[in-house]
Parts: C-alpha cells; structure tokens; sequence
C-alpha cells in the first residue's frame, strides 16, 4: 500500500487485521552507534526499560490521540508499536570504542545516568564502517572495512545485517542513520533509476554514490526500513523510490527535525495564518560536537543549509501571497565552536511587518541540546517504520515528515513542512491503520 503526500487519500478499510503485531525481537543496526545521537538514544531507551528514566520527547512512548468514538488513548495502545524491552542494538561506527566508552566521550550525558546501564552498553561494539574520507573530510575513520569499493562495501554491509539478525535472533530490522552530514551533492543520471545506481555500485562510481547509499541499498534489499537522519542525498532519489517498491519496505527521512527548524516550523505558519509579512530571517548556531566539526567543512555544510533553507519558502507559499513573503532574506549559519559541545545555541532574529507596513522584530535564543532533541525522534522514526511496515505500507512515509527537517517527497511534489498540518497527517495515518476516519473535530 504506497501512501501519497495528499491528505485525501482514501480510507485503507480493515487495516488492523493486516497489521502483524510487533512479535520477537526488532534489531535496529544504526550507523553511528558510537555519535552522540546514537549513544544518547540508547541510553536512554536502556534506562526506561529499567525504570531509571522516562522517555520524555518521544511520540510513541508519551503522546496520546482521540479515536474515532472520541475517547483519548496513548498512541501505543491504538496500534501495535514495538516494545522497548524488545529492541536490539548495534550499528557500525568509524571508531572502535563500544558505547559505554562512546557515551561517555560524547559527553551528552553526566557518568552518573550512564553508569546504570553500563554492562548492557559495553556490549554494544560497533562493526567496522562503509567509510569514504571525501565524504567528510573532517573525521579520520580508524574502524572501517577493508573493502572500500561500492561493492564491496555493500556486499559486507548485507553480511554484517544478516549475521546481526541471525545471532540475536531477531524477527525484524531496521538500520538508521545518525552519522554526520555528508558532502553536498546534486541528484544526478546515476540516481534516476535502480538500475543505473546498482551500474555504478558495481562501476565503483565514488564521486556519485555515497557511502550512505550503500548503506540504504544494503538496508532495502534485505528488507530493513531505513531511516535517513541527516540532510545527505541518499534514500530520496528515484534508484532508491523503486528499490523500496519493489522489495516492499518503508523509507523516512530526511534530517532530524529537533532544534532551530524546529522552531520555524511553528513560527511560520502562525506568521502565514494571521497573514503577517516578513522581509528576512536569519538564523545562526554555534555547536561543537563531533556533527559541529564536520558542519564546519563548507562542501558538507552546504547539504544542511540546503536542508535547512528549504522549511519556510513552502510554508510562505510566496507564490500565492507575494505582498507578504515574495522578497524574504533566508539566511542560515552554523558555527562550530568546540567549548559549547553537544550544548547547541541557536539565535533567529525575524523582521516582520503588519498592518501599514509597519516594521517589527522577533528574537528567539535557543539554549538547546542536539542529541537530548534528536535522541527521541531517532527512536520514534525506528518505531513507526516498523510498524510501517508491519503495516504493509513501503516507499516513501510521508506521515514521517513530522519528524524531519527536509521531509522526502517524490518529484514534483511540495513537502509539508508545517508542524501542525504534518501532526494532522500522522494522526490521520494512525487512525487509518485501524480502519477509523480522519476526526470532524478539532483534537
């Protein structure tokens, strides 16, 4: 069942006697297991499996929705979501260090919430990764495959998913990315179609097919649901559209939407609903972790700004209202600043203008932490595409734009990326699951 950006989509009648429950254990393999996203998640996910912690900011875990008869239920208890005590991990990383050794070198969180779950963290220890330099000039892989071509790197990447899924005895898998941001680079002939991608994996094209696609393409075709957390150009192209079709398994993404695009995606359409102009937006962060470092690269900062960019030109529509939005300055900087860590502080100063023209100015300063932000979404991007494809839906899960900075879309589509019109469409999916109607009320 492919499911279409357009909230009008039919109703899937009967649904909740297809979907399999969540039964076994889920392997999520996560590339980066040993980044700060990835170790923050984990730890947290370990901790609320003993009772130490709660999952605040995850959607499957904590938020609630009305079914159709009106009555209030926690969204888990409406559809078969995965349970935590069943989910396995590992990952690939380009250091060898496992995640207890990894979390405390992040530096996320204090020693003393890592501590608790210690031993179960030290047996996470990372497989060697599908790694190119060129990619992210900015980090010096240690741990990585010894097979560097395309190929190889996809041969040895369905090896290490079969192997995982198999000693762990899992009955599902899922891979997510929440590795760094790769350099920028356009959609181009190699990505049109399956079968010229697969021409260059065998071709060992490296200047068009990224480390990531490698690992999406091993993902699909062993049919794990993968999850894109960063802006690379990757599961959103044609070669990857079809191989997901064919092999019937979900793709989300792209890029966790947790701090400053966050923020925007809230800001913009209360400035478009009341019809308030706004001549210039600009947005800078500081951040200084390991994702900060790389950002710091130009050729990979230019595949976040593009991510970044893109939120509020579709909210605007500048098209349909030129008098309030047809000359917005858009501008975006990242600035990698070592002593700030993972702690990220971004800054938006908005100039806006009302009735008359009159100017006015808005300035939000945001004290945030990027992977206490992204950890919970990673985890909820993982759950829901699970039950995707339990589900029997694949492709392109366009009710997953809720969490993503650049929701994917296919070509001549316009992302959603308004927050409250994309919450509407995950409800509406929810609902449609267990064979309800879209609420005629407001919830």
């Amino acid at each position: 069942m492919r499911f279409t950006q357009n909230l009008t989509y039919s109703i899937i009648k009967d649904m909740e006697k297809e979907i399999a429950q969540a039964t076994g254990k889920l392997g999520v393999l996560v590339v980066g297991v040993g980044g700060a996203v990835a170790t923050t998640m984990i730890t947290g996910v370990l901790a609320a499996r003993k009772g130490l912690a709660k999952p605040i900011g995850s959607i499957s875990q904590m938020a609630r929705m009305k079914t159709q008869d009106g009555v209030e239920k926690a969204i888990k208890d409406i559809v078969p979501i995965a349970d935590l005590n069943d989910i396995v991990f590992g990952g690939w990383d380009i250091f060898p260090e496992n995640a207890y050794e990894a979390a405390l070198y992040a530096e996320v969180l204090k020693e003393k919430d890592i501590n608790p779950v210690k031993e179960e963290l030290e047996a996470i220890k990372p497989m060697k990764a599908a790694f190119d330099h060129n990619w992210a000039k900015r980090l010096n892989g240690t741990h990585i495959m010894a097979d560097t071509s395309r190929e190889g790197m996809v041969k040895q990447l369905r090896e290490d998913i079969r192997r995982f899924k198999e000693e762990n005895g899992c009955s599902r898998m899922a891979v997510l990315w929440a590795a760094s941001t790769e350099i920028y680079i356009p959609e181009g002939e190699v990505h049109a179609s399956l079968a010229s991608l697969e021409k260059a994996i065998r071709e060992n094209d490296t200047e068009q097919v990224s480390p990531s696609m490698c690992y999406a393409y091993a993902a699909l075709s062993e049919g794990a649901p993968f999850i894109m957390g960063a802006p690379n150009l990757c599961v959103d192209i044609p070669a990857m559209w079809e191989l997901a079709e064919r092999n019937r398994v979900p793709i989300a993404g792209k890029d966790f939407k947790s701090g400053q695009t966050l923020m925007k995606t809230v800001l913009a359409p209360m400035f478009k609903t009341r019809m308030l102009g706004i001549e210039g937006w600009f947005s800078t962060n500081i951040l200084g972790n390991r994702d900060g470092e790389v950002l710091d690269d130009p050729d990979n900062f230019k595949t976040k700004e593009v991510s970044k960019l893109s939120v509020i030109d579709s909210i605007f529509e500048p098209e349909k209202y030129p008098d309030l939005y047809s000359n917005v300055y858009h501008k975006v900087r990242i600035n990698y600043y070592p002593p700030r860590k993972d702690n990220k502080e971004a800054w938006d100063n908005i100039d806006l203008f009302g009735w008359m023209n009159y100017p006015m100015q808005i300035k939000v300063n945001f004290l945030c932490r990027d992977s206490i932000l992204a950890a919970p979404i990673a985890l909820d991007l993982v759950l829901f595409s699970d039950l995707a494809a339990r589900a029997g839906l694949y492709g392109i899960q366009y009710w997953l734009s809720f969490f993503c900075k650049s929701p994917m879309h296919a070509h001549g589509e316009v992302p959603e990326h308004d927050l409250f019109a994309q919450w509407r469409l995950f409800k509406k999916t929810i609902r449609e699951m267990i064979g309800q109607k879209e609420a005629d009320y407001l919830d």
